[in-house]
């Protein structure tokens, strides 16, 4: 769904100028973090809560969360200022309980706007040590599968950003696109190994860590009694 430009963009934009990257590039990331450490991307990143409490859990790793409308990137920064104590928490945006209880500093965060069609235009190859997909478009209709954030063209892109031993994690509450994924992580072979699979991620009997760190959607829908479906896979390059 399409966000409403929000009021004032550029000037809070600008504002949030230590979080927001305006360009990408395999380069970008040997400067833009205060020290180096493993590097994670979540790929649609949305209004943030999920990236911030990775990068709140994991101060001496480095996150980058894109997501394509710079209206939901905004929302995602001011979320994340308002957790570093830079400013009050955003009205009518959601999160804060899940958040504030893990209040510190975010130097080891970036945001940005913009769509990944081919990693190479942002990352060098194994570059990334992990790739997070929570809530991806489902495109439902056949013509526009390739489309799909799990198609096998994707995912063989993803692994070559991906470091050997790094790992690609899947989130959604979209049976009918989980069941496509999986036959697409199928068809990589042995380039990428599940190592945890589950249709119940917030199940009483799955223990999973990943269903500690959650996404603004996954509250939503879980909270409803929603299954969500997720999946964890290795990448091997040797």
């Amino acid at each position: 769904m399409r966000q409403r430009k929000a009021k004032d963009l550029e000037k809070r934009m600008a504002l949030c100028e230590e979080l927001i990257l305006t360009g990408f590039a395999p380069e970008t990331w040997e400067t833009a973090f205060a020290r180096a450490g493993d590097l994670y991307l979540e790929i649609g990143c949305g209004k943030g809560q999920f990236i911030i409490k990775r990068a709140l859990l994991a101060p001496d790793s480095n996150f980058i969360g894109i997501e394509g409308q710079a209206t939901v990137v905004l929302r995602a920064a001011e979320k994340a200022r308002a957790v570093s104590g830079k400013a009050p928490w955003p009205e009518n945006v959601s999160g804060e309980e899940t958040l504030m209880e893990l209040q510190g500093e975010l130097d080891n965060l970036k945001l940005g706007a913009g769509f990944v069609d081919t990693m190479d235009e942002f990352f060098r190859e194994s570059q990334l040590s992990g790739i997070y997909l929570n809530f991806s478009d489902p495109w439902p209709k056949e013509r526009h599968a390739k489309r799909r954030l799990t198609h096998r063209r994707r995912l063989a892109d993803y692994a070559w950003a991906v470091r050997d031993g790094g790992f690609i994690e899947f989130k959604t509450d979209n049976d009918g696109l989980f069941d496509f994924s999986l036959e697409e992580f199928e068809a990589c072979g042995d380039r990428l190994e599940v190592v945890e699979l589950t249709r119940d991620l917030h199940g009483k009997n799955c223990t999973y860590e990943s269903r500690y760190v959650t996404t603004e959607y996954e509250d939503k829908f879980s909270s409803r009694g929603k299954n969500i479906n997720y999946i964890k896979v290795i990448v091997n390059k040797e």
